[in-house]
């Protein structure tokens, strides 16, 4: 048989024009060695579980009561780097959308 291995033939072709070689999956800017060469550490922001799960509980609440003010203010505590633009298409309909499928 053309393939003694399996029906499909592999072959490898090494990268092709665009492909990374290895994808860096890091937010900051600030990882650190580990014993091996090409494995690196991230240190990156987290908050504890009881506290995390209060923020969430507080914008569920925030979402049951469509209180947007509040669902962008735990948003922005929440979410590193989260910046809502209120004149954004669609945004000023988001309480009638909220209050019609959140109920």
């Amino acid at each position: 048989p053309a393939n003694p291995d399996g029906d499909i033939e592999i072959r490898i072709t090494g990268l092709r024009p665009g492909e990374k070689l290895y994808e860096e999956l890091l937010i900051g800017n600030n990882p650190s060695p580990t014993s091996h060469p090409r494995i690196m550490k991230a240190h990156e922001e987290f908050l504890p579980w009881p506290q995390l799960r209060a923020r969430l509980d507080a914008l569920e609440t925030a979402l049951d009561a469509t209180d947007l003010d509040a669902v962008e203010a735990l948003l922005t505590d929440l979410v590193a780097g989260f910046r809502c633009e209120s004149d954004t298409p669609g945004w000023n309909g988001t309480a009638t959308a909220l209050a019609a499928n959140h109920a």
